[in-house]
């Protein structure tokens, strides 16, 4: 299928009713009681998370994203009492990854929404804390108004502390909207991975949040091994496509972290390869576009290979997963890099052929929104009947929801 005919897509059939009771406001305790789903051989079955290394082929790999959300919501007070909430979306273009920018010392620039802006045209905002017996003094002045965000300059007064920590120690966790409730203490811990290390995200890759170390346990006993890639979750995720053809949507870029080792045993695996979350099947499915590139492409500069998100309907359809990475091993190789940093913006959609994994875990997804359509490339029509059954079987949806294990029929 070619990028006209996907922006052509009418997002009328991939709506549902989710009524507000079905929304988990709070996760469950101990985090592996959550419901799983599992879709295999066309049959839909009830398990839970415990179960899940029951539901999958011994010597298989999962691919988990290691992600850490930041708490990127900062309030402030003006002197006239007006309450303004900046929100760090992602680094100024300045920097060349998320992991510089959060661990620049002194001052950053950053891409920020920003609520009661109409408060907030001019001047400086400061925000005094005190952490450990040190007085802190943040600043933040308006540099730029962009089309749906701003640049904002942050300043800070002690010269041995990262962006990350000032964001730790005054800023909040950002939930969905959807929730619509205030964030609480313990929102730092629920809505982070167990294996959460990468400091960037603006929301959690939520299908991870059932994980815990007797599921891991479990995992291993069944020999079933895992590695992780990095995809900021930006703040796009939560935004539903409004547009009513999907060629009016537009995917925002998150950055990518990706390391040769892992790479490298994605090329020799010959077992089952599933993945958790949707962000960690985006960014697999990015790297096999990103080897289409050099494959096709042989004198592309790594910085040219980044993905945008008409890309995989446009590129070259020929090629195995295999072929493709070992291609982006190659350029890799040729430049001396270890490590692969780059933004992607691809839309996984119907038509789309998903070639990295066998089968993903995953949470239930807003009506109308880009990652039901992810699903729909997975399990096609059938995505209406395993939603169907869990509305009316008391699955939890969303964020802080129960899961599903969808299989690819082979």
């Amino acid at each position: 299928m070619n990028s006209d005919k996907i922006k052509q897509l009418s997002m009328a059939p991939f709506d549902y009713e989710l009524p507000e009771e079905k929304i988990a406001k709070y996760p469950v305790e101990p985090r592996d009681s959550s419901k799983l789903l599992v879709f295999k051989d066309n049959t839909i079955q009830d398990f839970n998370y415990t179960d899940l290394a029951s539901q999958l082929p011994e010597n298989a790999l999962l691919i988990m994203n290691d992600t850490k959300v930041v708490e990127a919501r900062l309030n402030f007070t003006k002197d006239t009492g007006a309450k303004i909430e900046v929100f760090c979306l992602e680094p100024d273009n300045r920097y060349s990854d998320i992991q510089f920018a959060m661990s620049t010392y002194d001052e950053v620039y950053w891409h920020c929404l920003v609520g009661n802006a109409k408060r907030w045209k001019s001047g400086e905002l400061s925000c005094e804390f005190f952490v450990e017996g040190q007085n802190f003094l943040l600043t933040a002045t308006m540099i730029q108004r962009m089309n749906d965000a701003f640049v904002v300059h942050f300043k800070w007064n002690k010269s041995k502390t990262s962006f990350a920590e000032i964001l730790h120690y005054v800023g909040n966790i950002p939930l969905p909207p959807y929730l619509q409730r205030e964030t609480e203490e313990k929102d730092k811990e629920q809505f982070q991975t167990i294996y959460a290390r990468e400091d960037g995200s603006v929301a959690a890759p939520t299908a991870g949040l059932h994980f815990t170390e007797r599921v891991f346990n479990s995992l291993e006993n069944r020999k079933i091994k895992h590695d992780f890639v990095t995809l900021h979750v930006g703040a796009g995720t939560f935004k539903p496509v409004k547009s009513e053809n999907l060629g009016e949507h537009e995917m925002h870029a998150e950055f990518i972290d990706v390391k040769m080792g892992l790479l490298e045993k994605l090329q020799a695996f010959d077992h089952p390869v599933f993945v958790v979350g949707t962000t960690s099947l985006r960014t697999l499915e990015t790297l096999y576009w990103m080897g289409v590139k050099t494959l096709t492409h042989p004198d592309k500069k790594v910085e040219e290979l980044e993905i945008g998100q008409w890309d995989a309907y446009e590129l070259p359809q020929n090629y195995s997963f295999k072929d493709a990475i070992n291609g982006l091993i190659s350029v890799l190789k040729l430049n001396k890099m270890e490590r692969l940093i780059c933004k992607t913006s691809l839309l996984i959609a119907p038509g789309y052929q998903i070639r990295s994994c066998q089968g993903i875990l995953t949470n239930f997804h807003q009506p109308q929104s880009t990652l039901l359509l992810l699903i729909y490339a997975f399990v096609g029509e059938k995505w209406k009947e395993i939603y169907s059954h869990a509305l009316k079987n008391n699955y939890r949806f969303l964020s802080f929801g129960d899961g599903s294990l969808l299989v690819k029929n082979t």
